[in-house]
């Protein structure tokens, strides 16, 4: 009997990225009970015992739903059910300051699946899907934000993997059918309180509805492209920061001299390495200290989050922390 083909996509895409690991390696599977983290967890275990991989199912309490204890400890007894290895439970406080609350529990769930991973020397898999990955490249279309918001979710970073970047939704979905498993429905995700929740809900169909079915693989298949690109730019970037970095700041002729788009990159690498949080620091912090570089007029500093400000001193830009009479 051949086997279905949801079932099918699921199982290769998982393949793709436990093929290159030697027996005995352990891979982490983040699940919160829903169709897209079940169908994950359940092709891993299938093709992961094959290769003699030590499977790991690890759930997240973000403790924002009445009864989610209750809920984590279900997905649990799923999990080993499935035949899952081992299995973690984590409670976070999904609390930081200037994150609103699906920001916060991303941040404190990807805080434990970082230390799952460094305490199991363990590659850990997301569910993110095909239509994931349409949702973000079209709200940072929305919002704006660059070529590095275009270019979606990454396949592979940090020791963490998305093998359903090319799996829809629906195939998740029906896999989970097909294997009898029970998926648990995040009220979260019909709330139209959260952005992506619109987009999925009304702005995608929409978009399906006027121009032709198609759009979703079509934004996912834009952001595969542009992340080659932003690859490409980063590496340059690295490799123009070495250039320019002196021990008490970055020479101002050489990076002025170089083009906006590295120029601009190497800006933000170096505000990010002297302590500025990646999700407050926006584009026009970036284009206010390229101006430092490029026009410049006297400025005294720019203000960056993180309590850093820039400052050109002599031939040199500089990074520091901000003191409380700034």
């Amino acid at each position: 009997m051949s086997l279905h083909p949801s079932l099918a996509v699921v199982r290769r895409g998982v393949r793709r990225v436990l093929d290159p690991l030697d027996p005995g390696a352990v891979v982490a599977v983040a699940c919160s009970g829903g169709a897209d983290s079940l169908a994950l967890l359940s092709a891993t275990i299938f093709e992961g015992h094959k290769r003699a991989l030590h499977v790991v199912g690890v759930t997240v309490d973000h403790g924002l739903q009445e009864g989610s204890a209750a809920h984590a400890a279900r997905v649990v007894e799923q999990m080993a059910a499935m035949g899952a290895d081992e299995t973690f439970t984590a409670t976070v406080s999904v609390s930081a300051a200037g994150l609103g609350p699906e920001a916060a529990a991303r941040q404190a769930r990807y805080a434990v699946l970082e230390e799952v991973s460094e305490r199991l020397s363990a590659l850990v898999l997301l569910g993110h899907t095909l239509d994931d990955q349409a949702e973000t490249v079209l709200l940072g279309l929305a919002r704006g934000s660059g070529g590095r918001s275009l270019a979606g979710m990454r396949r592979e970073f940090d020791g963490f993997a998305r093998p359903l970047l090319d799996v829809r939704r629906d195939d998740t979905l029906t896999a989970c059918q097909v294997e009898g498993l029970q998926v648990w429905d995040d009220p979260h995700n019909a709330d139209p309180g959260f952005t992506r929740v619109r987009v999925r809900s009304t702005v995608l169909p929409m978009l399906e509805d006027e121009l032709g079915p198609g759009v979703a693989q079509t934004l996912a298949r834009t952001a595969d492209q542009l992340r080659d690109d932003m690859g490409l730019l980063d590496e340059l970037a690295d490799e123009v920061l070495a250039r320019v970095a002196t021990p008490h700041g970055l020479s101002v002729p050489l990076l002025a001299a170089q083009h906006p788009a590295l120029r601009r990159r190497v800006v933000r690498l170096a505000a990010l390495a002297a302590g500025a949080p990646a999700g407050e620091l926006f584009h026009e912090h970036v284009l206010a200290v390229d101006g430092l570089l490029t026009d410049w007029r006297g400025q005294k500093w720019i203000h960056l989050p993180g309590h850093l400000r820039a400052v050109r001193r002599d031939a040199l830009l500089v990074f520091e922390r901000q003191t409380p009479d700034a």
